[in-house]
């Protein structure tokens, strides 16, 4: 049992648990380098990545271009940017697997080699990049909201069908009740003429007999 609750715990640790992916590579213009990292569900992930100018003195050559692309697991696009020097993501991994970030260095002639910056954080501590991860619960608290409109405005229709149907089965609580209450009045009419009835009979049945 404590082997099991152990195992339990360092899956939870290991979900929980902040990951930071942090890394400085060469890549060649024309080619694609990809980054993969596996993400639980409804974990945070922001990024943020920036090419190296060669030369601090002047400004970054127009070769140093990238392409970059974050996909999920199923293929969704979580981040495009095309010809970019520096740039950032966020996102809540909605489905547990590997997400692939790629690179891609815009081609020229002659090859130049581009130094990238990128670091990859997931999990509940992303504390760098505060705007990125502040649009993002922004975004999260925005959706929520919505997901809570829609949810009162259900609450709300039910509220008023459920009114609707009181009227309905109070109407048809009167209507049956009237019914009942003819009804009523009716085999009690029926009871009182069979009673008379069978009273009459036994009058006449005895005053034939002579017994009265």
């Amino acid at each position: 049992m404590d082997l099991h609750r152990s195992s339990i715990l360092l899956l939870i640790i290991s979900i929980l648990s902040p990951v930071t992916l942090s890394m400085r590579y060469e890549l060649l213009s024309g080619h694609t380098k990809c980054i993969s990292e596996e993400i639980h569900e409804n974990v945070m992930s922001v990024g943020k990545y920036s090419i190296v100018n060669p030369n601090e003195d002047h400004p970054l050559p127009a070769s140093h271009k990238i392409t970059v692309r974050v996909t999920s697991p199923q293929g969704t696009a979580y981040h495009e940017a095309d010809g970019v020097d520096s740039g950032q993501f966020s996102f809540t991994a909605v489905d547990t697997g590997d997400y692939i970030t790629c690179f891609s260095a815009v081609d020229h002639k002659p090859e130049t080699m581009l130094i990238i910056d990128f670091d990859w954080r997931m999990g509940v501590h992303t504390r760098d990049w505060s705007n990125v991860a502040k649009k993002s619960q922004v975004e999260m608290m925005e959706f929520e909201v919505k997901k809570l409109f829609e949810t009162v405005n259900s609450i709300h229709e039910e509220m008023f069908y459920l009114r609707d149907r009181e009227e309905e089965m109070q109407e048809l609580n009167r209507s049956t009740n009237s019914k009942m209450a003819w009804l009523s009045f009716v085999s009690l009419g029926v009871c009182s003429s069979v009673a008379a009835l069978q009273f009459w009979h036994l009058k006449t049945f005895f005053q034939k007999k002579k017994l009265i």
